[in-house]
């Protein structure tokens, strides 16, 4: 898996792989404002995951999934974690603890 300094390097990366969408995190599903669809856990796969810490603030602390929908499609999603990581249902929850196969 490739690895990335910064969020930015990160997202020109994976948009680079073909991951051209962009999801916002909702309690139980994730949302594409492009496209106008919404992911529910069972309707996609997280591919890939980057953890990002604030250089200065360790609240300000960021993760990055790459995602793929049953379609094929890509996309990516940046969520906070810690302090400011957004509720979630329990389902979502688990479909965004990802561990990669070995």
């Amino acid at each position: 898996m490739q690895t990335y300094d910064t969020l930015t390097e990160a997202l020109d990366g994976l948009r680079q792989q073909g991951f051209t969408l962009d999801y916002n995190l909702k309690s139980d599903a994730l949302h594409c404002q492009q496209t106008d669809i919404q992911l529910h856990p069972t309707d996609f796969d997280i591919v890939q995951v980057y953890r990002f810490e604030g250089m200065t603030d360790p609240d300000d602390s960021s993760v990055l999934y790459a995602v793929e929908d049953k379609e094929g499609n890509r996309g990516t999603l940046v969520d906070a974690y810690g302090a400011y990581a957004q509720a979630v249902s329990p389902e979502m929850a688990e479909k965004l603890r990802y561990t990669p196969e070995e």
